[in-house]
């Protein structure tokens, strides 16, 4: 069965179009209880008698709702508590927190599921609805078909989509917060600039940063419902190492919309993105014994350098496809503890089972301070070959295999490299678009094959803008 609404990373779209729209979101949480009624019925049987009848079980299972700060999440939460609520099972309501919050309080209370409101860092238009499962992890790609099926059977029903009103259970961010902090020994005597993306981090860096003794600028920390990664945060970093250099801070960190991932501005005004973050973090583990088989997982996006740098500290490097979900998938297979992507999406499976954008700037911060030196020479060991993302808004998408005169440029590219040099290229899971790395010894070689190849995506599907 193909699939009509999950993607890579659940349901997204334009918020108020199909599949984003009320009767969608509602299906979801109709969908969503029904398993959740099911799964609680199993579990109930297989539970001890005093765990049986503990209140929680007898109450009913309950999942728990979360959102970013985009003007749609409110009345997408609403339809899916509604749905939630027509199949017998309560939801509890977050309100603003990031997707890892969501992911935790979900794996540590007695949520059945987890459901973050967010499209990540889309703009304000856009949002999605990724489900978490009771062990933090996103849910099995069978999960997924089965909900589809129950989707589609409560829309065929022509019957209304109502909405559930929420109330804000505000203890829940604390219990987040006061779990990452408990994550760290001592304080943090530095002075930081945090850009917050006007999203979720808006709601909970504030209070962790505050426990943990450091003195914050804030930017990007006044969400209006339709600036959430507009002009800031992750992607968009040249506001954030523009006032880290201004204030003569020791560092800056920028999150994207649900802040589950993290980049770097050192003090001396060097980006520090996902590739170096693996590399401090590893070999700081390795250093303490804890980086177990000496391996780090990244993704076919990470740069020979951290390859290469990893390398000479006798640490492996495997590769995955891009996304936080095969970086997990390899690390649980393999037993690895540290995994991410060049994005700033870093899994750090002792403490999370997802990218947390927090939690990676508060072990950033822990490496600088143990280190006793600044975040711009930790990072001085990489040495990068010049690399370049280009992407195309395509028109229509076929399999990259079908495209001749596209294939016909890889391969001489890959020739011409002879080994010293990567070609990527593939479909965003998430958009509309075709995505073109090239990496190479030179810019040269870089600028020549980006163009070479994204030229003929264009002349192959037509694009866009």
């Amino acid at each position: 069965m193909s699939r009509q609404f999950f993607g890579t990373d659940g349901i997204r779209g334009v918020a108020g179009c199909p599949p984003m729209d009320t009767r969608t979101a509602h299906a979801l949480g109709v969908a969503l209880g029904k398993w959740a009624l099911e799964t609680s019925t199993q579990d109930r049987a297989k539970a001890a008698p005093e765990v049986a009848s503990a209140p929680e079980v007898l109450l009913g299972p309950e999942v728990l709702l979360g959102m970013d700060t985009r003007e749609s999440g409110t009345w997408l939460a609403e339809q899916v508590a509604g749905g939630l609520a027509r199949s017998g099972v309560t939801a509890r309501f977050a309100g603003v927190i990031t997707t890892p919050g969501v992911a935790y309080l979900t794996r540590t209370g007695h949520f059945v599921a987890g459901v973050m409101i967010s499209a990540s860092h889309n703009p304000y238009e856009d949002n999605g609805l990724k489900v978490i499962s009771h062990s933090g992890f996103k849910l099995a790609d069978e999960v997924e078909l089965d909900l589809e099926v129950l989707m589609l059977k409560w829309l065929a029903s022509g019957l209304e989509a109502t909405p559930s009103a929420l109330t804000v259970d505000s203890m829940l961010d604390n219990l987040y917060t006061d779990y990452l902090a408990s994550t760290v020994n001592g304080l943090f005597p530095f002075k930081l600039v945090v850009d917050c993306a006007n999203g979720a981090a808006t709601e909970v860096a504030p209070r962790l940063f505050s426990q943990l003794g450091a003195k914050v600028h804030w930017i990007g920390a006044s969400p209006n419902g339709r600036n959430i990664n507009l002009d800031s945060g992750s992607l968009h970093l040249e506001n954030l190492r523009k006032r880290v250099l201004e204030t003569g801070a020791d560092l800056g960190v920028a999150f994207d919309g649900d802040a589950d991932r993290a980049l770097f501005v050192a003090g001396n005004g060097h980006i520090v993105d996902g590739d170096a973050v693996l590399f401090l973090a590893g070999t700081y583990l390795k250093r303490a014994g804890e980086l177990q088989s000496d391996l780090v997982v990244a993704t076919v996006m990470s740069n020979l350098g951290l390859q290469k740098a990893l390398e000479s500290n006798g640490i492996q490097m495997l590769r995955t496809p891009v996304g936080d979900k095969y970086v997990l998938e390899e690390m649980v297979k393999r037993g690895a503890v540290l995994g991410g992507e060049q994005s700033g999406h870093v899994i750090f499976l002792k403490y999370a089972t997802t990218g947390d954008g927090l939690l990676t700037a508060i072990r950033v911060l822990e490496i600088v301070r143990d280190s006793g030196t600044s975040l711009g020479a930790l990072v001085g060991e990489i040495k990068n070959y010049p690399q370049k993302l280009v992407n195309i808004r395509v028109k229509v998408r076929r399999p990259l295999n079908e495209l001749d005169s596209v294939q016909s440029e890889i391969a001489a590219a890959e020739r011409e490299f002879n080994g010293s040099g990567r070609v990527v290229v593939r479909f965003s899971g998430t958009e509309p678009l075709a995505r073109v790395m090239i990496e190479a010894k030179t810019d040269a070689d870089v600028d020549k094959w980006t163009t070479r190849i994204a030229d003929a995506i264009r002349a192959e599907l037509g694009s866009v803008g």
